[in-house]
């Protein structure tokens, strides 16, 4: 989905189209959970600290989050592809992965596949979806970012891995900016310098994401688009109105994020073994603290003994904290069902 938070805002209210419009916290302490179009010009992106974004768009718009509006647009667009195919792999509220090869509408081309979906999107919900259309995941996701807004684009098989040499690694899906700093390190660059790497190489230097990156630098992605796949983590974060420099009054902010975690998991009939914490310090620096139990946790107050005691690991504070947040891993439970899949870890204001 094109902009997706911010798109719905603008849908709904008439007011806002056309103007700078940020979701997520206030000017003053929050994050950017979404921008429009018009807000990008300006460099204004998500996760980015609201402050700045103001800084860089004064006449910037913000509006709170409505994750259960947001939500149930989700589900009126997975309802759209579940016409089309059952492999559907979720990746967030507004996208996912289809796999299209045998559908249910028996369409032999699946660019026409893509575009006749993006219009019943469209029709369904006043929303515009762009798409990617590739032989593999990787490339589809690539190739997603293509045409925004309200585009799609194909990398065909005898393109694929021309189009991987030429982009840079820092573009790639599931390269972040802490992998591509200790790629270019080693003289990576662009696709065509992770080509040469040899698997070994790739595996000494980056272990496991080795014969990932080894794979997707000539074109190749076996990885299946799986329906069925568990969600891996539940979290919640909190920024405070105030710097917090205190060891009991950040402990205390610590409990509504972990009851919050824990009615979650509650919802969905799952627990899990480990608990982060997650600590982000006035400066924006940040760290994280992580435990995992031997067992799944059994309540919201074990998850809360759990991160008060890893946020003791840094106490005294190098410097005050602006946000906090706690997240519950290693996750368990095989009915795991759909409705846990359709939800991302969000950034959530209290």
């Amino acid at each position: 989905m094109d902009a997706f938070y911010a798109s719905v805002e603008q849908r709904d209210n008439p007011e806002l189209r056309g103007k700078p419009l940020a979701v997520g916290g206030s000017a003053a302490r929050g994050v950017v959970a979404a921008a429009s179009y018009e807000a990008r010009v300006f460099g204004v992106h998500s996760a980015m600290p609201s402050v700045t974004a103001k800084r860089k768009c004064p006449d910037l718009i913000f509006v709170p989050p409505r994750f259960d509006v947001y939500k149930a647009v989700s589900q009126q667009i997975r309802a759209i592809f579940a016409e089309y195919t059952p492999l559907i792999e979720p990746l967030s509220l507004d996208e996912a992965y289809l796999d299209v090869t045998e559908n249910l509408k028996g369409m032999a081309i699946a660019t026409e596949i893509a575009a006749e979906i993006r219009a019943r999107i469209a029709e369904v919900t006043g929303l515009n979806a762009s798409a990617g259309i590739s032989y593999n995941k990787f490339l589809a996701k690539m190739a997603s970012d293509l045409n925004k807004p309200n585009g799609q684009a194909v990398i065909t098989p005898k393109n694929g891995p021309g189009f991987v040499e030429a982009l840079p690694v820092k573009k790639f899906h599931g390269v972040g900016p802490a992998t591509a700093e200790r790629m270019r390190k080693y003289g990576i660059e662009t696709g065509l310098d992770l080509k040469q790497k040899s698997l070994a190489f790739l595996q000494e230097h980056f272990g496991k994401s080795g014969p990932y990156f080894y794979g997707i630098a000539r074109g190749i992605d076996e990885r299946l688009v799986r329906p069925d796949q568990i969600r891996k983590s539940a979290g919640a974060e909190d920024t405070f109105v105030e710097d917090i420099t205190d060891f009991d009054l950040a402990r205390l902010e610590l409990k509504p994020l972990a009851e919050k975690v824990w009615r979650y998991c509650e919802a969905q009939g799952i627990s899990g073994k480990t608990v982060t914490v997650k600590i982000k310090y006035s400066d924006f620096t940040q760290a994280t603290r992580s435990r995992t139990k031997a067992t799944p946790v059994a309540n919201a107050a074990d998850i809360l003994d759990t991160a008060s005691a890893l946020l003791a690991t840094v106490y005294p504070f190098k410097r005050a904290i602006r946000l906090l947040g706690v997240t519950l891993s290693s996750l368990t439970n095989a009915s795991v069902g759909d409705d846990a899949e359709q939800q991302p870890q969000f950034d959530l204001d209290l």
